[in-house]
């Protein structure tokens, strides 16, 4: 009877908080498209960098909330507090009019339009002239809604997200190799005993990470930005596998002067430079995908990549609980997920001040741009959509020329041999 009572008392915590956190990956999910279908294309980057922030300043205020509640329940019950004016957002926040002229629910696109006109004191025969009268021709349509599964069928949009998708996992799952090389026992660091200070350390680097992600992004764009994140990753992982080693034979020979301060030391630099480059590729995978994936399937493409995310950041505690057995082998896998996503990289389309696809076939033209823009006295090799001629005259008139009769087709043959005679021609 006790041992069933304290299998009980086992269970439904971890019940709850499996259901808890269930709920907030939805919550983040749903949140993040929301963020991006209400921005414009050159605020899109800028607000999500606020949200980050946001998250940042909770996590940096997380420890100091412990220190005051002393008491696990007494905290958890003040940080779900301020979730229960998510009760309200249902009778409050809007739904994304984007999502709902995308998915052809035109009826209650009207109903919003007519609230945002009321609620701003605008006038719908002057205001928005033209966009109400072509929504009524619409309204008998059925809505239109489409699964993630339709992507299959596409040539270019599943290729981007699978390439995200790796990228997310790689830079989420190498990301703890880089904590543990940091944090774990092999290094063994006064100041990174401390748990405040291994916490603060972790939560500076991510602070440190999304500053350096505003400037990056803003100079090389979304698809330059990720592949330096990724190149630094790479190098940080190789020079931390393969450097390492070498200086810890180094340090079996007396004569050669490094001790295992040296190797301590290189392991916490490369550590923290994989650390804060990780990061910036896991988000800005997420934020590409949410970029790149038409609105009828946003939230699924973006259900994909975080998904692999937590794939990723699974592969943690299945190492610890085999005893840190295979745990090179591990770091050594993601190593070569960096190098693979590096040439990945390089085919995902640029979409920074783009408009959102809005269904798949507008995702579909989303295709691979150069990486460098193309000088003025280059020809590009490819010419683009807007420089394509159109020959279909000349099919109309191949079409003209197969119609005709076979007595104007002799009349003209005639012709030409008459004067080709008279030009002296055979």
């Amino acid at each position: 009877m006790a041992s069933t009572q304290a299998s009980s008392k086992t269970w439904s915590p971890s019940t709850l908080r499996f259901f808890e956190g269930f709920c907030l990956a939805g919550i983040i999910l749903t949140l993040y498209a929301l963020r991006i279908e209400l921005c414009p294309p050159g605020k899109r980057f800028m607000i999500t960098m606020v949200a980050s922030f946001v998250a940042i300043a909770g996590q940096l205020l997380m420890p100091g909330l412990a220190a005051l509640c002393r008491d696990w329940q007494v905290l958890q019950a003040l940080i779900i507090c301020p979730f229960l004016l998510m009760l309200l957002y249902w009778s409050v926040f809007p739904e994304s009019l984007r999502w709902l002229m995308a998915t052809q629910q035109f009826e209650s696109a009207k109903k919003l339009i007519l609230h945002f006109t009321q609620k701003n004191s605008m006038n719908t025969e002057t205001d928005i002239k033209g966009v109400m009268p072509e929504l009524e021709k619409e309204l008998s349509r059925r809505p239109k809604k489409v699964c993630i599964v339709k992507m299959v069928g596409t040539r270019n949009l599943w290729k981007n997200i699978v390439v995200l998708c790796v990228n997310s996992l790689t830079g989420f799952g190498i990301h703890h190799c880089f904590a543990r090389s940091m944090m774990g026992h092999e290094v063994k660091v006064p100041l990174l005993e401390n748990f405040y200070a291994d916490y603060y350390t972790m939560a500076s680097i991510t602070l440190a990470s999304c500053l350096a992600m505003c400037v990056v992004v803003r100079f090389l764009g979304r698809r330059g930005g990720l592949l330096l994140f990724m190149i630094l990753t790479a190098l940080a992982s190789l020079l931390q596998l393969g450097l390492l080693n070498l200086i810890g034979k180094y340090t079996q020979h007396p004569d050669s002067g490094m001790s295992d301060s040296v190797k301590d030391k290189f392991s916490i630099a490369f550590s923290i430079v994989g650390m804060f480059a990780s990061h910036a590729v896991g988000s800005l995978s997420v934020f590409f995908c949410a970029e790149i994936t038409p609105t009828v399937i946003r939230c699924g493409g973006l259900g994909l990549v975080l998904a692999s995310a937590g794939f990723g950041m699974l592969t943690a505690p299945i190492i610890e609980l085999h005893n840190q057995k295979g745990y090179f082998l591990h770091h050594i896998i993601f190593a070569c997920c960096t190098l693979i996503c590096i040439i990945c990289i390089l085919l995902l389309p640029e979409s920074r001040n783009q408009s959102l696809p809005e269904s798949l076939s507008n995702g579909e033209h989303y295709t691979r741009q150069p990486l460098l823009p193309h000088k003025k006295a280059e020809q590009p090799l490819l010419l683009t959509n807007a420089e394509l001629k159109d020959y279909s005259g000349l099919h109309d008139a191949a079409a003209a020329g197969d119609a005709l009769p076979d007595s104007a087709a002799a009349n003209a043959a005639n012709g030409l041999r008459s004067c080709g005679s008279a030009r002296g021609l055979p």
